[in-house]
């Protein structure tokens, strides 16, 4: 089995975290680690591209797409989420390959913080064990 993980670089203090959480799903689900890439992107809006390209080429037997997102005062935060959301379900749809959303959208970093820490709770282990699944 061949994972493509897609990591957005915005807020990598949180998004490494959910990256190695994933890492850690796949390897205990019995995935070599010459198995697992990781592709980054600038932000969560790119997550949806970068997924349906890696899903679209059929190398990849799933997809899992990792960010974060704190909400600020204004209403980018909004479209960030739906745009981010909508396509990585798109990018699974029209491919048929496993996409998961291991996007965190919170209120502050300290809520982003505690949904990526160590242990079965991380996000980034989530998704990628639904991927597997």
């Amino acid at each position: 089995m061949r994972i493509a993980i897609v990591v957005s670089e915005y807020h990598e203090f949180v998004t490494s975290r959910l990256e190695a959480g994933a890492r850690a799903a796949l390897r205990e689900a019995g995935v070599a680690d010459e198995f697992i890439e990781t592709f980054t992107v600038p932000g969560a809006y790119e997550l949806a591209q970068a997924a349906y390209r890696l899903a679209s080429t059929y190398t990849w037997q799933g997809v899992v797409c990792l960010g974060c997102l704190i909400k600020g005062e204004t209403p980018h935060f909004d479209y960030i989420a739906r745009a981010a959301a909508d396509g990585i379900m798109r990018a699974a749809q029209e491919t048929g390959v496993p996409v998961a959303f291991g996007v965190l959208t919170t209120h502050t970093a300290d809520e982003a913080m505690a949904r990526a820490g160590d242990g079965p709770s991380n996000k980034g282990r989530e998704a990628a064990t639904a991927v597997v699944k």
